[in-house]
């Protein structure tokens, strides 16, 4: 057993041994209060490597996010957490500028590649604008409230 984030130690490489195969991922399911979304955005839909993949575990009450786990693909050699984003996000109200701020922080928490499908600067902005979206989807009217498992 191994935690997700330490599993991919470097470009196409994982902790596990030459004699050991992946059996199993066991993922949690959303508590009640909580919501999760992830984002795949590339060129093609179907069959195709991300650009950037973002994913968010969010714990919303009263309008306060009380937790938060972000993680991207793309960004870097291997799929990573953003402490930054998650640090800006914990105690603070779920509204559209602290989206903003907190998509603010990718560059705090990454250094994108390059590469040829897509550039530094697009998987900054693009990683930056899934906030928008993650709380346009999680709110209703702008101001968040309680949110549900959706």
């Amino acid at each position: 057993d191994i935690p997700a984030d330490e599993f991919f130690v470097g470009y196409r490489e994982t902790a596990l041994a030459a004699d050991e195969i992946l059996e199993a991922i066991r993922l949690p399911l959303p508590l009640d209060d909580q919501v999760f979304r992830a984002y795949k955005v590339s060129k093609r839909f179907d069959q195709d490597i991300s650009a950037v993949i973002g994913a968010y575990a969010l714990t919303i009450r009263n309008g306060t996010v009380e937790k938060a786990r972000i993680a991207y693909g793309g960004m870097a050699a291997t799929p990573a957490r953003a402490p930054s984003c998650e640090d800006m996000l914990e105690g603070s109200p779920w509204t559209p500028e602290m989206a903003m701020g907190a998509g603010a922080m990718i560059d705090t928490d990454f250094s994108p590649i390059s590469d040829f499908r897509a550039s530094d600067s697009y998987r900054s902005r693009v990683a930056a604008s899934l906030f928008r979206r993650l709380h346009a989807e999680t709110t209703a009217s702008g101001q968040a409230t309680d949110v549900m498992a959706l």
